[in-house]
């Protein structure tokens, strides 16, 4: 890539461990566990926080990759950056494609699901509510990293304390139903930990994180496992604590089954106080998002795999201004459809291409360059192969096996998508041609 001139703005390194951290928790919380331990009760049984269990623990597992690669390579562009070092630039930008528009996507479904909360207290349209809350966030995004991490630890802080109330009014039930019965069997454990998966998915954006991190080759791998390890504790407790009130079927029974659990032990006007802690998550995910977003677009863009102009950073606010107005534009465009859930759940699809590519690079960079300075490694080695991206590829082809055919197709139609930007972009600028 063309080094840039000494005088050309770049991205501000501010953010600590406690910042970078809580960013990862916020990310990773979201608003999709106040809806999914319904769905994975009734897929689980009372067993359902075993499926918690299985799926941190392949959270873990991949993550891990992500630790070692973002302390070796510190780079905003996090999965373009890692499969290009490995895989060659034509992968790493189908990689990159993938996640922006993931993010996006994902970013306009829950600003769609702010709009929708936002609604039960005014009356006003899903899409325009949703269209602003994007601007709101953007606007947020592009004063400044710091400015953004700590917007988001506020809204995170509210989102852990919903999470904690839960817990709390849930621990006295403990007993009250057997939390061992696998009314569905092992099948169903399994089955559940699949869905759960979606409720970790995020941890990997942290890593997007690096190029405005104080010391990242040491702290990011660190936020990023500290990150995975909050989010399992309070999804473990938020699991036992809502099943020991409902039990699986009354659980699985209700589209708000946080709220559910809030009403069964403090009355009605309880489970409105969940729906306003929602509304502060889903505004939550909607930032970083658009954050973890325009990191990867810079990424790419600093290597020319995307037009350099995106690679622009503001001068006072040191952040990727275009990058971010860009995000705001397609995302904007996503949210005022309506409705796009089958896309949002198409973009697992990406997320699971992206882990699968992230360890799969962390394997054959440990052999193409083994003197890469690594102040994080992957435990469990034989030799200089590490042992757990395979496991971790092993769990992404269960993952994969999990996800409807709808969403397979559509996923695999992003996917073509990718090739045929790269396609045109290689007109303008031969990937071949893009050193880093």
């Amino acid at each position: 890539m063309d080094p840039p001139a000494d005088t050309d703005p770049t991205l501000r390194r501010s953010l600590g461990l406690l910042e970078t951290t809580l960013g990862g928790v916020g990310i990773i919380l979201g608003a999709g566990i106040y809806a999914l331990v319904g769905e994975v009760a009734g897929k689980a049984g009372n067993a359902v926080w075993v499926s918690f269990l299985i799926s941190a623990a392949m959270a873990a597992v991949i993550g891990l990759a992500y630790a070692e690669l973002s302390s070796a390579l510190p780079r905003a562009g996090a999965d373009y950056e890692y499969t290009r070092r490995a895989l060659g630039p034509r992968a790493g930008f189908v990689v990159g494609w993938l996640i922006v528009i993931g993010d996006l996507v994902a970013a306009a479904a829950v600003a769609l699901g702010f709009g929708g909360y936002f609604g039960t207290f005014v009356d006003a349209d899903k899409s325009l509510v949703a269209l602003a809350a994007l601007a709101v966030a953007t606007l947020i995004a592009f004063y400044g990293i710091r400015e953004a991490v700590w917007a988001s630890i506020v809204l995170t802080l509210i989102e852990a304390g919903g999470l904690v109330f839960i817990i709390a009014i849930g621990v006295p039930h403990l007993g009250e139903h057997d939390l061992l019965e696998a009314q569905k069997g092992a099948g169903g454990i399994f089955s559940g930990a699949a869905l759960v998966m979606f409720a970790f998915i995020g941890f990997q954006q942290v890593a997007t994180l690096s190029e405005e991190t104080v010391d990242a080759p040491r702290i990011v791998p660190r936020a990023l496992l500290l990150s995975v390890a909050i989010t399992t504790a309070l999804y473990l407790l938020v699991a036992l604590a809502a099943i020991s009130v409902l039990g699986y079927e009354e659980l699985s029974a209700t589209d708000a089954p946080l709220a559910a659990v809030a009403a069964k032990v403090l009355g009605g006007g309880a489970s409105d106080f969940v729906s306003v802690v929602a509304l502060f998550s889903t505004a939550n995910t909607v930032l970083l998002l658009l954050v973890a977003a325009s990191r990867m677009i810079y990424g790419m863009a600093s290597t020319r795999a995307l037009p350099r102009f995106l690679a622009w950073v503001h001068p006072s606010a040191r952040t990727p201004a275009r990058a971010i107005v860009l995000c705001l534009v397609v995302s904007g465009g996503f949210a005022l459809s309506g409705d796009i859930g089958l896309v949002a759940g198409a973009t697992n699809v990406a997320v699971f291409i992206g882990f699968a590519a992230v360890n799969l690079s962390l394997i054959v960079l440990r052999y193409t360059a083994p003197d890469l300075p690594r102040p994080f490694r992957v435990p469990l080695n034989a030799g200089r192969l590490p042992l757990l991206p395979l496991v971790a590829l092993v769990s992404v082809a269960f993952l994969m096996a999990n996800l409807e055919a709808d969403a397979l197709l559509v996923g695999g139609a992003l996917f073509v998508s990718g090739l045929a930007a790269m396609e045109v972009l290689s007109l303008w600028r031969p990937l071949e041609s893009v050193n880093g």
